[in-house]
């Protein structure tokens, strides 16, 4: 099972999109009010929430995690290390009602989506982070992932690991190769197509399929957008619409090309050599799930230390190793392909996890949508994947 195997985001119909636009009392946290009082000096501790299957563990013994151990060894900090985060919306209703009512949420530092990232950062919910305590992540963050629209300068999030949005592929049942999201409409393709259901984790791509900037895409983009893709399911041309049981529907056959993730198309390709990925011609998605300290966090210097030790380029190659998602740290590949191991260098050689110059240029971050918008777009798109 991969890490995005799990149930994700809902495209934030939930509680998330009920607080951001239908008349909930304004939550927003002024930077004053924000931070509170560290207890890293005298407290070695660190409370640290993830999702599933996102870190490295021991082959031999899972619950064992070999990085966190080594910063324990190293800086005399233990963490305290829980898979609480299935789905974004879930977790921001478990969270929300402390955050909105200025009290601690018991967790130092939270790994979300940056859809659901930018609505915390909106609501001045996360702690900008101290850079001088970070010089590794100063250094080595991937410049692609520097500068996204919801957190200029990445001043109150760091990526934990990207990954891309593009287009996967049977290449042998199909029996041409894919190169542009235009191709996703050709007749040969008919019934045979899907695309993610997430408002959220689909929208991007099928726009820059139109040649749209994504990073300051429009009301007015949206809503064509709708329109070509409600033709598309009335031919009946989109077989549906998917969580990440697009995996199964693409291995056996059922499905010869979808939207997919990057870092499931690897596992895939392990088993299935026929299977492909392609960041298409107009351009593809880079996303990120990132770090974030929430407010009040009484850890907050245990959790910067944490965060610049995983984007150390030694200790960023072990995670890249495991988890098989795009690395935000570049200099990683230096690492694995000078490990000594066969499998590590060939990690280094894949695009899915390094992309080359010619993808790079091709991946864009999004801008995100925003609470004016959410309610509105959801719901048009929500009744598009019930069609």
């Amino acid at each position: 099972m991969t890490r995005r195997a799990l149930l994700r985001g809902l495209g934030g119909t939930g509680a998330a999109a009920l607080l951001a636009g239908c008349g909930v009392p304004p939550a927003y946290v002024e930077p004053d009010d924000r931070a509170g009082r560290d207890l890293s000096a005298g407290e070695r501790v660190l409370a640290f929430a993830n999702w599933p299957l996102y870190i490295d563990t021991d082959e031999d013994d899972e619950a064992r995690r070999p990085t966190l151990e080594a910063f324990t060894r190293r800086t005399g900090i233990s963490v305290r290390y829980t898979e609480e985060i299935n789905d974004n919306d879930e977790f921001f209703g478990k969270i929300s009602p402390s955050l909105m009512n200025h009290q601690e949420t018991g967790r130092d530092l939270v790994v979300i989506s940056d859809w659901m990232a930018a609505r915390f950062v909106r609501l001045g919910w996360v702690q900008e982070m101290d850079r001088s305590r970070q010089p590794h992540v100063a250094r080595h963050l991937d410049p692609l992932l520097r500068a996204p629209a919801f957190d200029r300068g990445r001043l109150h999030s760091v990526p934990w690991q990207s990954g891309i949005t593009g287009i996967a592929y049977n290449r042998r049942k199909l029996g041409r190769e894919i190169r542009s999201t235009r191709d996703l409409w050709a007749d040969d393709l008919r019934g045979r197509v899907t695309l993610l259901s997430g408002l959220d984790e689909s929208f991007a791509l099928l726009m820059q399929g139109n040649g749209v900037d994504v990073t300051r895409w429009t009301a007015d983009d949206f809503h064509a957008l709708c329109e070509q893709i409600e033709g598309l399911v009335r031919r009946k041309h989109i077989r549906r619409f998917t969580g990440n049981d697009y995996i199964k529907d693409l291995s056996t056959g059922d499905v010869l090309a979808c939207q997919a993730y990057s870092g499931d198309v690897i596992q895939l390709q392990a088993d299935n050599p026929d299977i492909a990925f392609v960041v298409p011609e107009e351009g593809a998605e880079l996303w990120a799930e990132s770090l974030l300290i929430p407010n009040l966090a009484a850890h907050k210097t245990n959790a910067e230390q944490l965060i610049d030790y995983y984007y150390e380029p030694e200790v960023a190659a072990e995670l890249a190793a495991w988890v098989n998602y795009v690395c935000p740290v570049p200099a990683a590949q230096a690492v694995l392909a000078d490990s000594g191991d066969e499998d590590r260098a060939a990690l280094a050689e894949d695009p899915l996890i390094f992309p080359d110059a010619a993808m790079r240029r091709r991946l864009a971050i999004a801008r995100d949508i925003g609470p004016e918008e959410r309610t509105e777009f959801a719901r048009r798109w929500n009744a598009i994947v019930g069609l």
